[in-house]
């Protein structure tokens, strides 16, 4: 799969659905806890009482089938998911809240709110993804180099 390729055509879906993910975290997730909105200001969010965070069994993975298969072939969605940001809303899996998972999460939330909007951010990400691969995006290595309670880098 050549997910470069792809991009012009996958990434209006992909905000699309983004963009509904965040909506039923920001309706449903709960505030940022006290001890969660230091590292929210230290790792840079502008707004630290916009962002949710909403615990679940499963991370949701796009029903568009293509939407799903890039979402797995590129790491972004898979076994190993532990949290993922769309905008303000974090989504964390039951029983791996931690203190490095949601600094790395509150930093993504810092990265959108840089790039000014989902659409912005995805395309920057996503293209980083296609060429040098999830693990050394440079948004995700940032991300990495902000996580509180973990071994520095």
């Amino acid at each position: 799969m050549d997910l470069l390729k792809l991009l012009p055509r996958v990434l209006p879906p992909a905000t699309v659905w983004v963009q509904a993910q965040e909506a039923k975290i920001l309706a449903s997730g709960r505030p940022l806890s006290e001890t969660e909105t230091k590292p929210a200001v230290l790792v840079g969010v502008q707004h630290p009482k916009a962002v949710r965070i909403s615990i679940v069994r499963n991370i949701p993975t796009p029903e568009d089938p293509e939407l799903r298969s890039i979402a797995a072939a590129t790491n972004l969605i898979g076994p190993n998911t532990g949290g993922i940001t769309f905008g303000h809303g974090i989504y964390i899996l039951e029983g791996q809240v931690t203190n490095r998972l949601v600094s790395h999460e509150l930093r993504h939330v810092h990265q959108y709110e840089t790039f000014g909007s989902i659409g912005a951010f995805l395309t920057t990400y996503l293209e980083q993804i296609a060429t040098v691969g999830y693990g050394r995006a440079p948004l995700e290595l940032d991300a990495k180099r902000h996580e509180r309670g973990a071994p520095k880098r």
